[in-house]
């Protein structure tokens, strides 16, 4: 491996995507009738809500996000999928968005998007994309189905983190096995994978992030509109 190779790594909501894919696929299945909409959308925007203020509890959310997949079998949920995927989520794939992946990809990087939105939901996202690997939240299995339950450590703050080490050694590979390395987010959460990169750069950020953006120096892009 030589040092010439990069990494470049993306968050997914609100950064690669015009909108937030977990909070799209609750109100999917809210709008499907799978979930009751009285008892689950004012939940699905208050978690929302605290994720935005970092005040999350990402169990307490976890349970909530992966519940509804238990009830249900794969093949019923995949074709939900689809569905979602062409109603929901390719409307929010912005052009400038897949210029950015495409660049990455052309130049060679190693490239993965790194989530704390559960893989059933960003597995089919990340693949539109173009793009090869995906660190997010693992649902467990048993028997083919959905337990409800996170497997392992979830893919959110620190633990993203983690996750791509984890990964990265998976691939015989280290931080230093790269040149340069990248990731691109739009949220305060995401700090901590932030400044473990050499190269960070906030994506159309929450006021927390640009703020800290700004003080350290780095740059702010926008994949919808203008940065002011």
């Amino acid at each position: 491996m030589t040092a010439s190779l990069d990494l470049a790594l993306f968050d997914l909501d609100n950064t690669l995507l015009a909108g937030d894919s977990d909070f799209e696929w609750a109100q999917f299945l809210i709008g499907r009738g799978v979930l009751d909409r009285e008892l689950h959308e004012a939940k699905n925007r208050r978690f929302y809500e605290q994720y935005k203020a970092g005040t999350l509890d990402i169990h307490e959310f976890l349970d909530f996000q992966l519940k509804p997949l238990s009830r249900h079998s794969r093949a019923e949920l995949d074709a939900w999928h689809r569905d979602f995927m062409a109603t929901r989520i390719r409307p929010i794939m912005t052009p400038a968005a897949k210029a950015l992946v495409r660049e990455h990809l052309d130049r060679g990087d190693v490239c993965a998007v790194v989530t704390a939105t559960n893989s059933f939901v960003t597995g089919p996202i990340a693949r539109e994309f173009g793009i090869p690997h995906l660190i997010a939240t693992v649902p467990a299995v048993e028997d083919g189905r959905f337990t409800g339950k996170p497997r392992g450590t979830p893919s959110f703050r620190e633990g993203k983190i983690l996750r791509v080490e984890g990964w990265l050694e998976s691939l015989g590979l280290c931080w230093q096995s790269f040149g340069r390395s990248y990731f691109y987010s739009d949220s305060h959460n995401d700090l901590p994978l932030l400044q473990k990169v050499s190269d960070p750069v906030a994506v159309d950020p929450d006021d927390t992030l640009r703020a800290h953006a700004e003080a350290a120096g780095w740059p702010l892009r926008s994949l919808r509109g203008a940065v002011s």
